[in-house]
């Protein structure tokens, strides 16, 4: 009898590229072959790459190289994911380590692909190109073609394989974008936006339900697009309240909400509709309406602060994040300052603060008035400290309210609603009972250390 080939998936990035290895992995399980934790176990590795931005693609190349020194002599490493989807052909030829770079249109036939690189056979890489052009520009037309795109992470749940037993996993609805924001390369090897049905989506959370999951976090790289190419703009509506309906899922977590296409109906039903955690992760990126001119978006200051407010007025004890960009071309002081501000206005649970860095191919590297790579960088420590502060003081509000806690780690270490997982901060429970990981438990916070919370239980 044959012996089946083992694999070794590391997973890199964001949430998103976490449903990308789950789906191989059931692909490639399901073609026979024996997953495993550890290369060193394995005759090929299989690195889901990110490549969003520069520290991004760094980790991912220095991943590879690593993966190449422990499979020297024994075994097979191949690329897979979004910096081996945009660069293709260049990567290739620069990381000769990896066997193998394959795009998105690999997926389908993972299996057998990969055992040809086992056997010796040289997989030609692709030569990118901009996958927006795949698809009609207008979303409702793109019904009657999506079916022959390759969409990583979108197959039926029959597809995919849980890689840990975390109480919490990630549920793809949609994949790619429709909006140009000049520092973000992510539409043009991602795709235009595509929508996920409905009854799809429901049909892989009841699988997760069944399979040991409490808290379904919907990802995209644009939540509040969901449905626009169904025909229905209201279609994210109504299926939040669908997924809380299912057996084993406590908790349902949206992502990636964009503060220019939020609906007051949306807002109202993330932070009050029973089984939808009140969390609202909105891409501000800045808070300078000319910044954000030339970032492509819309907004600033006023326009978010009246956001958050209104989404407080329905649920004062909601929690919210976001991520800022500091060092765009042509920010100033000024802007500077005007982002510190808003910081500390909005009060936040948690802020990522990122240093601007071109991407090739975006339109933000042809602006004027790029800033030097020091004055970014102080500008994004500056930013990082103002947002550091400011959510400290928002933990330390949380002092004396209820939360429910869902333990994730031994020691009762855990997330509140307001935390999302990965990102955020946590809640240790403290007191003399132990929790078993998956256990929603109720508890008042009495302390707080940074943005983590110490909660005592009140009542089970």
């Amino acid at each position: 009898m044959t012996t089946a080939p083992r694999v070794s998936i590391v997973s890199l990035g964001c949430s998103r590229n976490d449903v990308d290895s789950e789906e191989l992995a059931g692909r490639l399980a399901a073609d026979g072959w024996d997953l495993v934790d550890n290369g060193e176990q394995a005759e090929m590795v299989l690195v889901n790459t990110c490549g969003f931005i520069e520290s991004a693609k760094k980790d991912s190349i220095d991943t590879l190289l690593e993966a190449s020194d422990t499979m020297a002599g024994h075994g097979k490493v191949v690329a897979v994911g979004c910096m081996a989807q945009r660069y293709g052909k260049e990567l290739a030829a620069q990381l000769p380590e990896a066997d193998a770079i394959l795009g998105f249109d690999h997926y389908e036939d993972i299996g057998s692909t990969l055992r040809r690189v086992l056997d010796g056979e040289v997989i030609e890489s692709h030569t990118p190109t901009d996958r927006r052009t795949l698809l009609p520009i207008s979303p409702v037309d793109r019904a009657q073609v999506k079916d022959d795109i390759a969409v990583p992470g979108m197959g039926p749940h029959i597809y995919r394989s849980r890689l840990n037993a975390s109480p919490w996993a990630p549920l793809k609805i949609a994949s790619g974008c429709d909006r140009r924001c000049t520092f973000c390369a992510i539409p043009a090897f991602r795709g235009s936006f595509v929508s996920r049905n409905p009854l799809e989506i429901i049909e892989e959370a009841v699988w997760l339900g069944a399979n040991g999951v409490s808290e379904v976090l919907l990802v995209s790289e644009n939540s509040t697009s969901y449905g626009k190419d169904l025909g229905d703009l209201r279609s994210l509506e109504k299926l939040l309240p669908a997924l809380t309906m299912i057996d084993g899922i406590e908790w349902v977590r949206v992502s990636y909400l964009q503060p220019a296409e939020m609906r007051p109906e949306l807002v109202q039903i993330i932070a009050n509709t029973p089984g939808v955690v009140p969390y609202f992760d909105l891409s501000f990126q800045h808070a300078s309406a000319s910044v954000l001119r030339r970032m492509k978006r819309f907004g600033g200051t006023q326009p978010f602060l009246e956001l958050l407010e209104t989404a407080r007025a329905a649920n004062p004890q909601l929690g919210a994040r976001t991520n800022v960009i500091a060092g765009f071309p042509g920010e100033t002081e000024e802007d500077v300052e005007e982002s510190a501000q808003f910081i500390i206005e909005a009060k936040l649970d948690a802020v990522g603060v990122f240093g601007y860095s071109d991407e090739d191919g975006t339109a933000a590297v042809k602006l004027d008035n790029h800033l030097p790579d020091h004055v970014v960088e102080q500008r994004r420590e500056y930013l990082a400290t103002v947002a550091e502060r400011a959510c400290e003081e928002v933990a330390l509000s949380r002092i004396g309210q209820s939360v429910t806690v869902l333990i994730e780690e031994d020691e009762n270490v855990g997330r509140s609603a307001h935390q999302g997982p990965e990102v955020d901060g946590s809640t240790t429970i403290i007191g003399d009972d132990s929790y078993a990981i998956g256990t929603f438990v109720h508890a008042q916070v009495v302390d707080t250390e940074g943005i983590d919370l110490i909660a005592r239980v009140v009542s089970q």
